[in-house]
């Protein structure tokens, strides 16, 4: 936590997943509800079932949060040499003056093969920071997933996976124009807090 907090001076802290599998189907938006004519009960809006087999992938995505840029890629496989080509994006991606890179990312087995290994003593200013097993609130990557996928996928219907990796990209375009920096185990409220207390005391005349 203390890399969020006080990273240290000249480097850069990037969270590191994939967001996936991911098929080409329909997502589902906000939940609709059309009034009954008799005014009795409410009808809630039915869907159709969409199972989704016309392509899947990953999006791979590296996230900045002391700044808030992001930077998202699809691939159709999570495979080794996928992690290693994304690493080479994020590495021309990330600011070139920055003396150290601190990586966080899960204990996945794709992340601690040989080639990854061997990518990051070619890059010696990057260092990996495993996350503890069960501990993916570590990553503040996650919660931008939930963001994305507002963004992206919320309420949309897809018919290929090149589809979906479109709609990331323009989603992704339009985080980083309109971005903010997360800070860590700060949490912004969209209402003001209530009140301390059980309840007010009724104003008497």
């Amino acid at each position: 936590m203390s890399l969020y907090t006080a990273p240290p001076e000249g480097s850069v802290v990037v969270c590191l997943d994939e967001m996936g599998p991911e098929s080409a189907k329909s997502f589902p938006g906000h939940r609709l509800g059309r009034r009954d004519p008799t005014g009795l009960r409410r009808i809630r809006a039915r869907q159709e079932i969409d199972y989704g087999r016309r392509g899947r992938g990953y999006v791979f995505g590296a996230f900045v949060p002391s700044t808030g840029a992001a930077l998202t890629v699809p691939y159709p496989r999570r495979t080794t040499a996928n992690v290693v080509d994304f690493l080479a994006q994020v590495e021309a991606w990330l600011d070139p003056t920055a003396e150290r890179v601190y990586a966080v990312l899960d204990n996945l087995s794709a992340h601690r093969t040989v080639d990854v290994l061997l990518w990051a003593l070619a890059h010696p200013r990057w260092e990996f920071v495993f996350q503890p097993r069960y501990a993916a609130y570590l990553n503040l990557i996650e919660p931008w997933w939930k963001v994305l996928r507002s963004l992206a996928l919320k309420g949309r219907r897809f018919n290929t996976w090149d589809d979906i990796g479109h709609a990331v990209a323009a989603a992704t375009q339009y985080w980083n124009a309109h971005r903010h920096p997360f800070v860590w185990g700060q949490r912004q409220r969209r209402h003001p807090a209530r009140p301390s207390g059980i309840a007010c005391l009724p104003v008497t005349a």
